[in-house]
């Protein structure tokens, strides 16, 4: 899977192509994302052969449904993301209501993350951490709590001696410049 450069409106664009049933821009969207798309496969399914499998599946979906993404000022990672996601989520329950048999061979199957999947993460990870510096270190903090350790809102809050709003606001205002500082 070659990793393509594009920016946020390049891929915009490609999905719309894709939309009018485009080729081309098909390729070039698997190519612009089918890596990060493949990480996001792989961190559900901790099976890379099914995440593969679930891959296709997604840019199946992706061909079908390009129609239904609209430019709203989210990003169209997010949507190709939560496709992705939503997929690979779909395929791990179906797994899990699988026969005793399968369940047992999934057991056997070494989960670890093959080479490439833990280079993508470990520049995901290190890129992440960048971005998360750029933050205020209460801020940072809470993100961490947030969306790392599980922690609620309101026990976040309470930590940093602040009211419940204000928590959602600095949570908010903090992923729209993780968002911002990742996407550019």
């Amino acid at each position: 899977m070659q990793r393509v450069s594009r920016t946020r409106s390049d891929v915009e664009r490609l999905i719309e192509q894709v939309a009018g049933r485009d080729r081309a821009a098909f390729l070039s969207l698997y190519d612009a994302t089918s890596a990060k798309l493949f990480g996001v496969c792989l961190r559900v399914l901790h099976d890379r052969a099914e995440a593969e499998d679930a891959l296709q599946d997604v840019y199946i979906k992706v061909w079908r449904n390009a129609d239904r993404y609209r430019a709203n000022g989210l990003s169209p990672m997010t949507w190709l993301i939560t496709v992705a996601r939503n997929t690979a989520i779909d395929r791990l329950r179906s797994r899990r209501s699988g026969s005793a048999g399968e369940t047992e061979l999934a057991e056997l199957s070494d989960p670890a993350p093959g080479p490439e999947a833990q280079a993508i993460a470990e520049s995901q990870a290190r890129e992440i951490r960048r971005c998360l510096g750029l933050l205020p270190e209460s801020r940072a903090e809470a993100v961490r709590g947030a969306y790392l350790d599980g922690q609620s809102y309101r026990d976040l809050a309470r930590r940093f001696g602040v009211p419940l709003n204000t928590m959602r606001t600095w949570l908010r205002r903090s992923l729209l410049k993780l968002r911002e500082c990742l996407e550019g």
